[in-house]
């Protein structure tokens, strides 16, 4: 309940922007909004990570990949000539599958998005047990090397495989249906109810996460953070917890991917890319390592830029310029703590700033 006050902001100031792009005519930032709503969902995801399980991970645009092209190839591929397989006999009787008109009007079968999403996320899940039983078991920048290695093979992958379109990526992702007349789609008549199914994912998304990490396993993360030899002598099991975060931040990853491929009704390889991957933890970087609200403020801000162009060719280069000067002169973030207490000292009364000082604050606020 503590946290319904933030999250209650949060919602506000998503009502507040779309009413702003109404009455002045700027409808259209709510495209890149929706675009940076999805991104949000794997960056608090990756803070997650990094900021209180200490793991950092440079793969994580592999698991955003494999989200997005298992949905995709699932909802555009013709499964007609194989309807005898027995998987897809037996999807067919659990109403797995439908039909609609492709491209040039013929008649295709392939699955549900419902079921495609499902085994989205279900194959994101095996195969971040898979790399994480093993690479979690390395530290530092073995990790983060043994990670892009991961996000290398998915790249290539993706690339160089035929059902994948190859450089092309694909596309005709039809749209994701949540309720009667409500869907996750490019269409221009839908674009604010699209803002608003992206931002309150992110948003109920924020409130899970708030909830974790202020409880047992969100105080074992932060012991394994700060010591994983102290966490394990105080019966923490280091090895679990790491790999159950590892897989929850996958698993935020792919559900960013899925969503993403059918608000824009494709994928291509370069969101697989390492300089995603690169972009990702500068962004969490930025905010705050250990700071879910910090790492959406920035990851908003950013993506919104970069979505915009504002970058232009320099893209890529600016979030690599961003990641070494904040390893280099700000290596708690921008929004660090201490930011947080200079403007609560400057604007709160002196009656509220004394009850958010209470001891264990700020480790409640998703600012520690």
């Amino acid at each position: 309940m503590k946290h319904l006050l933030p999250i209650s902001l949060l919602l506000a100031t998503v009502v507040l922007i779309q009413q702003l792009t109404l009455w002045t005519d700027t409808q259209f930032y709510l495209t890149q909004l929706t675009m940076t709503g999805y991104y949000s969902l794997l960056i608090i995801g990756l803070c997650l990570l990094l900021g209180y399980a200490g793991q950092i991970s440079l793969g994580h645009a592999g698991f955003f990949a494999i989200g997005g092209y298992t949905s995709a190839v699932l909802t555009t591929r013709d499964f007609s000539l194989h309807l005898d397989h027995p998987l897809l006999v037996v999807s067919d009787r659990l109403g797995l599958l439908m039909s609609r008109a492709d491209y040039f009007g013929g008649e295709i079968i392939h699955f549900h998005p419902w079921a495609a999403a499902a085994l989205a996320l279900a194959a994101t899940m095996i195969i971040a047990y898979l790399i994480g039983v093993p690479v979690l078991k390395l530290k530092g920048h073995y990790l983060a090397m043994a990670t892009l290695g991961f996000g290398i093979i998915i790249y290539r992958v993706a690339l160089a495989s035929p059902i994948f379109g190859e450089a092309d990526g694909i596309f005709e992702v039809p749209a994701f249906p949540l309720l009667a007349g409500l869907s996750i789609s490019g269409d221009f008549g839908s674009r604010v109810s699209n803002y608003y199914i992206a931002w309150v994912l992110v948003a109920i998304t924020m409130f899970l996460l708030l909830n974790l990490i202020n409880s047992r396993v969100g105080r074992g993360l932060r012991a394994i953070h700060g010591s994983e030899e102290a966490a394990n002598a105080m019966g923490i099991n280091t090895a679990s917890y790491k790999l159950r975060t590892f897989i929850l931040s996958a698993v935020l990853a792919a559900l960013a991917g899925v969503f993403m491929t059918h608000y824009s009704s494709g994928i291509g390889p370069s969101e697989a890319g390492v300089m995603q991957s690169v972009r990702y933890v500068a962004i969490v970087a930025v905010g705050g390592m250990a700071n879910l609200w910090g790492a959406l403020t920035m990851g908003v801000g950013l993506n919104f830029m970069s979505l915009r162009g504002m970058f232009g060719t320099y893209d890529e280069a600016v979030f690599g310029l961003i990641l070494i000067t904040i390893m280099l002169f700000a290596p708690q973030g921008l929004l660090r703590l201490s930011l947080f207490n200079q403007l609560k000292d400057l604007l709160l009364p002196a009656s509220l700033k004394g009850r958010l000082s209470k001891p264990g604050r700020k480790e409640e606020d998703g600012t520690a």
